[in-house]
Order: C-alpha cells, then structure tokens, then sequence
C-alpha cells in the first residue's frame, strides 16, 4: 500500500479537505488531485490515473454513477469508492451495478475512510456493517428476492464458492486462477448461479451473499 495514488471528488470543499487529513496519515499515500463535481473527477482521472478514486453520489455535472462508469471505461484499473450520505439500499444497488468497490457512509469517514481505501485497493469490497444492514433491510423488504430463494433453488458446493469470492469483489479472472477452473468454466457457473437463484445483478448476488453469511469481506477490512 505503499505509494497510493488517490483522486476526491465531492462537490463541498470542506468534505475533500476532511479526507485529505484523514488519508494523509497514511505514510506514502497521496492525494494527487480533488474535484469539484463529476465531470472534473472523470477528466482528472483520465489525466492522472490514480489507483484510488473517491467519488460523492450527489456531485453536478456527472453524478457518482455515472462518473463512476466513465472512469472504468477509460481507466480501468482504478479503483472507486463512494463516499456519500445516503442511506439507501436503492442507493448502494445502484454503485455496486455502477461498479464501485467500495460504499462508506460520511459519517464514518475518520473511523473507516483509510480501511475502505486500502480494502478496494487490494482488489477487495468494502461495506461498512452499518452499509450490509441496510442492504439487507432492503433485501428483506423485496418480495423479488423472498420469492426467488426457494428451498429447491440452493447452489452446489462449486456455485456457493464461486459466489463467496464474486461478493468478495474477485474478478472472473481472479476466481479462475483460485479454483483452478478455466475463466470459461467460471462465466458458466456465473450464469448459472444468477438463473438458479433468480438474481439479476452483481448487487442482487452481494444481497444474497451477505444473508447466507457468505459475505466476509466488512469483517476483514474493518479489523485490518
């Protein structure tokens, strides 16, 4: 984690200013650029490539979401992290669908903004547990998912391995080399597993994973 590049993007000044100071804890981390809404955020990060990018949902110009998927179109190494206020299942849906690694509430910003980026960093997710409860509040309250979890619907013992490593943000690439199975072989089982289960999203298998307790990755970024 030495040598970390990082970009903010959050539309109040005062916000940058604050994950500044928190990240400049960090020997060898650094803030190469701050911007004021999504547009800027995409232009500097096309510019400077950071590894890290920071990026508020509510931003002018470009929102998160979309500023998100441009930088991971031109720049896909980078890493993103929403930094934001919002409390909403609907919300983080929405950034992981968007391809965000990371989803940290502002209010825990001194606590865990330095977990969050080294966790996404390294190429795992981040959630708060305050972030997984509400997804699974969300995914209590969705009568799609009650109704897709049948009992004759579980997943073998390959598929649910498969699922813990695609919720820990493993990429097919990744899992293929793990499990020692052709990247060919994990997209099969990748599709077969959102057919069984009646999931249609990368958001909707993270719902899934956390309420089978499949779901580690808070856990380990928050005692890192």
């Amino acid at each position: 984690m030495k040598n970390l590049r990082i970009l903010i993007a959050d539309d109040h000044g005062l916000v940058r200013r604050g994950a500044e100071e928190v990240l400049r804890s960090v020997r060898g981390w650094r803030v190469v650029a701050g911007a004021a809404d999504g547009r800027e955020a995409v232009e500097k990060a096309i510019k400077l490539k950071p590894d890290v990018a920071i990026l508020d949902i509510g931003m002018p110009e470009l929102d998160g979401f979309e500023a998100t998927r441009q930088i991971l179109q031109a720049v896909p190494d980078t890493k993103v992290l929403v930094l934001t206020m919002h409390e909403s299942d609907q919300m983080v849906r929405r950034a992981l669908d968007a391809g965000v690694r990371g989803y940290l509430l502002k209010s825990d910003l001194t606590e865990c903004l330095v977990k969050a980026v080294k966790a996404v960093a390294e190429g795992e997710r981040f959630l708060t547990p305050k972030v997984s409860e509400i997804m699974l509040d969300g995914f209590r309250k969705s009568k799609e998912h009650q109704q897709s979890e049948r009992a004759s619907a579980q997943p073998t013992p390959r598929e649910t391995e498969i699922i813990r490593l695609l919720a820990a943000g493993k990429m097919n690439k990744e899992i293929s080399a793990e499990l020692g199975i052709t990247v060919r072989t994990v997209e099969t089982h990748r599709a077969k597993i959102m057919l069984k289960l009646g999931l249609h999203s990368l958001a909707d298998l993270i719902h899934y994973a956390i309420r089978q307790g499949l779901y580690k990755g808070a856990t380990r970024a928050q005692s890192a």
